[in-house]
């Protein structure tokens, strides 16, 4: 058990990026399945950081196409991923400042007791504070665009087959390729590729703009076609029309510029 030491009432806004994958036999099932979660919780503070999520193990349900999917939340495994996964992301004395070594090995013990424990347990779901990521929008067709009205306020949502996803993102990583750019552009949508080809093909991707959607009035996510812009962007790119795909690419970035800020200065 973590010892909690602060708990302090506030939100952090966050976006999804959830893969669901098939139940048809319902033996994925848990003893209880997680509610969607408010628009403003319990932030805790403990040995491994900050979180306001639950870390209850349940998943959460949904129906698509006629048939049951889940996505197992594995609150637990995803915390120490995200914290061993931060410090790798500063190497040197930057990394062992933000999280002590010996914090880093708790955590790593931890993780692998899971995957001996739980083999096939791996993380369903990537979240982002304050933000959707641009390459997100690459996996999915303009046209998946749906904007959902619920208890807690508009917000937008897009879904789409593991198997069409990964063909997306596999094609926008051979474009930027062809297009001359660097690893630093690359490797983060490789590494998204990566992640979603572990899954089955006719898994369902979700990306849940979530809490991130407070952060913009109705009138601004009737009129995000982010999507939009990334696939036009990538087939300007890929016709060697380098001026429109700057165009696009920009009008995607400066919709999110504002709410992109918020984390680092957060």
């Amino acid at each position: 058990m973590l010892a909690l030491e602060v708990k302090m009432r506030a939100v952090i806004h966050t976006a999804y990026l959830r893969v669901y994958v098939p139940d048809d036999d319902g033996v994925l099932l848990p003893d209880h399945v997680a509610p969607r979660l408010p628009q403003g919780g319990v932030i805790v503070s403990g040995t491994y950081g900050v979180w306001e999520e639950s870390l209850r193990e349940d998943v959460l349900r949904l129906e698509f196409e006629g048939r049951a999917f889940v996505c197992p939340r594995y609150p637990r495994l995803r915390m120490l991923e995200g914290l061993l996964a931060f410090h790798n992301s500063f190497p040197g004395m930057g990394g062992s400042v933000l999280v002590p070594e010996e914090v880093v090995s708790r955590a790593a013990a931890e993780l692998e007791a899971i995957h001996r424990e739980r083999p096939d347990a791996r993380s369903h779901i990537l979240t982002s504070p304050w933000h959707v990521p641009l390459r997100w929008f690459a996996a999915f067709e303009p046209g998946q665009r749906e904007l959902v009205q619920s208890e807690d306020g508009t917000t937008i949502r897009y879904r789409t087959r593991r198997d069409s996803a990964s063909r997306r993102l596999t094609r926008a990583t051979a474009t930027l390729k062809k297009a001359g750019f660097d690893e630093s552009v690359i490797d983060p949508v490789e590494g998204l590729t990566s992640w979603l080809d572990d899954f089955p093909g006719d898994a369902v991707v979700e990306l849940d703009y979530g809490s991130v959607a407070e952060l913009f009035g109705d009138t601004e996510l009737a009129l995000d076609e982010t999507a939009a812009d990334v696939a036009a962007s990538i087939d300007a790119l890929d016709a060697g029309d380098f001026d429109d795909a700057s165009d696009y690419y920009a009008a995607a970035a400066a919709r999110w510029a504002l709410a992109q800020a918020r984390m680092y200065a957060n």
